[in-house]
């Protein structure tokens, strides 16, 4: 107790400052530049949309979480219960040695678990107990999943006691390896994810961290907490192209079950649901023993000698493909989507799906170009499944804006069958001579069944007799383009029928 008069060395959450209150540090210069780039290019909703409810529960403090006067607050320790850091050391120093005889008795506790226990001496009531994952970049998909789990188990477990409010530490100790900024995105997204699906009870989530991982913090939370539209919008292209399920999980596609209706039956016997259901069970097993194949390696030296047969080498190109995309899924590509120089739009006149590429977006002597290789995959898996169009926008691209032929020569040989099957038109938007030559070569002699589908488009009125305006999010440096080089553009008076 503290003597009669003394301030408390506790902190009362109540006087601390919301999210939600913190609007006076928003970079409002920063907002009003990366906005007006921005305007014509909300080409989807943010999957983190502006909830003023759930800022006002969020509370980013520098300091102790010892020193919270939370419901519960979150000690991070390892799978003895035992481990010597900072947050641990000063929980116990201020809960008392009755706190390390409870933890006896628990008896340990799993990565990913969380434990309860009281508070003792703290002015938290309760104490949750969590370990967080080691982290190797080999087995990184297994250290997000367990750093979800933590997470999530203590939200839950918050949820199931009643508890008003919970005061997080960093779930992940410098000894454990977890980098910080990806630990971050995993924390931010699932407590949210968590407030916006059972978090009704909860009155308050306070993030309790040190000097050096409030940048961090402050850094990452307009992503996943805007506090205005303006911050929504600003901020939507530098979310991660990862960001889990509908609880904020992390999605492992070789774990997701496929359920049919009917299982064993064809809904269409024609050859194309053969070929489908070809391509169904070829997803089954990842090894030549799981698909009762013969020798891989010899199957790749008869593929080199062109004896292979055409159905053996469709199999073994899909195999590829298939690697490429569990790459693309399990990589942090952030700073490739950061560029928004592919996106989706909305639809043609003929309701098929619209991606926009532009050019000027990509900086190629800067990116990782295998990184924006996975990027594209990952986009574009789930969009080629059915018929769709690319536009893309060569206007005022400079050298190091082109992408080298060898790079699109290995993209066009990586992807799957479906993507050339279902592309139905490439629009060229503003081409210059030197541009149609270099397609023209590419497209005749590297590559076949493109040539025919390219159309170049010298104006964007060309390209709105394609595609609706109100469908297709332009960037406002090619609309002011086309206005000075073609003329304002006026929309065609209705007809009426």
């Amino acid at each position: 107790m503290d003597p009669l008069g003394a301030r408390s060395q506790f902190v009362d959450i109540q006087t601390l400052p919301t999210w939600q209150q913190q609007t006076d540090e928003i970079d409002q210069e920063f907002l009003q530049d990366h906005n007006d780039s921005l305007d014509s290019q909300l080409a989807f909703p943010s999957p983190f949309p502006f909830m003023p409810e759930i800022n006002r529960k969020i509370i980013l403090h520098v300091g102790d979480v010892a020193l919270l006067n939370c419901t519960a607050i979150v000690n991070t320790s390892n799978e003895s219960l035992n481990d010597k850091n900072p947050v641990s050391d000063s929980i116990h120093c201020l809960a008392g040695p009755e706190l390390r005889e409870e933890l006896f008795k628990l008896k340990g506790c799993r990565t990913g678990e969380a434990k309860l226990t009281k508070g003792f001496n703290l002015a938290a009531r309760f104490i949750v107990h969590t370990v967080g994952p080691k982290f190797k970049a080999k087995y990184r998909t297994a250290a997000e999943s367990s750093l979800y789990s933590c997470y999530r188990n203590i939200m839950q477990l918050a949820a199931e006691q009643s508890m008003a409010s919970v005061g997080f530490c960093v779930v992940s100790t410098t000894r454990r390896g977890y980098p910080l900024e990806d630990a971050t995105h995993i924390a931010l997204r699932t407590v949210r994810r968590f407030l916006e699906n059972h978090g009704n009870s909860i009155e308050a989530v306070v993030f309790a961290v040190s000097e050096t991982e409030e940048a961090v913090f402050r850094k990452l939370l307009p992503m996943y907490y805007p506090r205005s539209e303006e911050e929504e919008r600003v901020f939507l292209p530098l979310i991660p192209a990862d960001i889990g399920n509908s609880e904020g999980e992390p999605v492992v596609p070789e774990r997701q079950i496929r359920i049919t209706e009917k299982p064993g039956t064809l809904e269409d016997e024609s050859d194309s649901g053969e070929e489908s259901l070809e391509i169904d069970l070829g997803q089954v097993g990842h090894h030549a023993f799981a698909r009762m194949e013969g020798d891989v390696d010899k199957q790749r030296k008869l593929i080199l000698q062109g004896q292979m047969s055409e159905a053996a080498t469709q199999k073994q190109h899909l195999r590829n493909y298939n690697r490429w995309l569990c790459r693309a899924r399990a990589e942090d590509l952030s700073d490739i989507a950061a560029l928004k120089a592919l996106y989706q739009t909305g639809v043609d006149m003929c309701g098929r799906t619209v991606m926009v590429v532009v050019g000027r977006n990509i900086p190629v002597t800067l990116i990782d170009i295998e990184k924006a290789l996975l990027y594209f995959i990952h986009v574009m898996d789930h969009i080629t499944a059915k018929e769709y169009v690319m536009v893309y926008f060569h206007t005022l691209t400079a050298e190091h804006n082109h992408l080298d032929s060898d790079f699109l020569k290995n993209l066009y040989d990586i992807v799957d069958a479906k993507y050339k099957k279902n592309l139905k038109a490439f629009y060229f938007v503003h081409p210059t001579f030197r541009s149609k030559v270099s397609t023209w070569f590419f497209t005749t002699f590297s590559v076949s069944g493109i040539k025919e589908k390219v159309c170049y488009l010298d104006n964007l009125q060309q390209l709105f007799t394609c595609i609706r305006p109100e469908q297709i999010d332009i960037p406002p440096f090619v609309l002011e383009y086309d206005a000075r080089v073609n003329g304002a553009y006026s929309r065609p008076q209705s007809s009426g029928l």
